[in-house]
């Protein structure tokens, strides 16, 4: 959105500054056209003025078009990689686990300050550096092969903002790979409390009941809508203005249209409870 052009300028330098790959990068403006950014992007940026705000997943969406390659990157505007070799290494993974069809680094804050254990996907979060199979993921800095992004159906374009890596995460498993966190690569990202947004709780809640209607076999909705409806009370019975906010997007989940719907295969139901967590919670 333009609000950060020093933390761009550092994100896009740290892509451009790769070694042993080939990288083509779009920057997508979302209300805002990047070609009037001040630093000016540097000449190799592609760039991709979208007049009205769609969103975090639709902005990433439209990006993918505007760029080549075999293997995607999506990089957070307040985001970068310390290591030059980051993206061969995660190219290297992928060619080595033809069934890995997404990854999530291990994200650190750059300043020192301790990672908030929601940047790691898994239930039991133990050590970050330890890797393995996640059905969700940290949205600011994902790596997949695009045929695997074009297989899953991308990003949830409706969702604005929240849980976009959750249906993602789904969606790969789905299209039978597996979304797998990677501990041994690293991106660094500020610590920022996401409830700074006064829709965040609205469509934290709204974007639970929709990850099930979209995604779920008919059976599971309600079991994954009332598991998570309990977790949150649980969390923020202490909390009332942020409970109401929290059930005002609940509601709205069963009212508002969620767009396509694209039920997962009980196959897939199976695969994820083996791998360690049924799409219930």
């Amino acid at each position: 959105m333009g609000r950060r052009p020093v933390e761009l300028a550092r994100g896009i330098r740290s892509i451009l500054d790769q070694v042993d790959v080939d990288v083509d990068i779009a920057c997508v403006g979302n209300g805002w056209d990047p070609a009037t950014a001040d630093p000016p992007l540097p000449p190799e940026v592609r760039t991709l003025h979208l007049p009205e705000n769609l969103g975090i997943p639709a902005g990433r969406n439209r990006g993918v078009p505007e760029v080549a390659g075999d293997v995607l990157f999506f990089l957070d505007d307040d985001a970068y990689l310390p290591s030059p070799s980051f993206l061969a290494d995660g190219c290297r993974m992928l060619a080595s686990q033809p069934d890995v069809g997404l990854v999530q680094p291990r994200v650190v804050d750059p300043t020192g300050l301790a990672s908030p254990r929601r940047w790691i996907p898994r239930i039991r979060k133990g050590d970050p550096a330890h890797s393995g199979p996640v059905f969700s993921c940290w949205e600011g800095a994902v790596l997949m092969p695009r045929h695997v992004f074009d297989a899953s159906g991308g990003w949830a374009d409706p969702f604005f903002y929240a849980h976009e890596g959750i249906e993602l995460a789904w969606r790969v498993w789905d299209a039978g790979y597996r979304a797998w966190y990677a501990g041994e690569l690293e991106a660094a990202h500020p610590v920022i409390d996401p409830a700074r947004h006064e829709y965040y709780y609205r469509l934290n809640a709204r974007n639970r009941v929709w990850l099930a209607r979209r995604n779920l076999p008919a059976l599971l909705v309600p079991c994954y809508v009332g598991s998570w409806t309990a977790i949150q009370v649980l969390r923020w019975f202490r909390q009332p203005v942020a409970l109401r906010a929290w059930f005002a997007g609940w509601r709205a989940g069963w009212r508002e249209d969620a767009g396509e719907r694209r039920p997962m295969r009980w196959r897939t139901v199976w695969r994820m409870t083996l791998a360690g967590r049924p799409p219930v919670v």
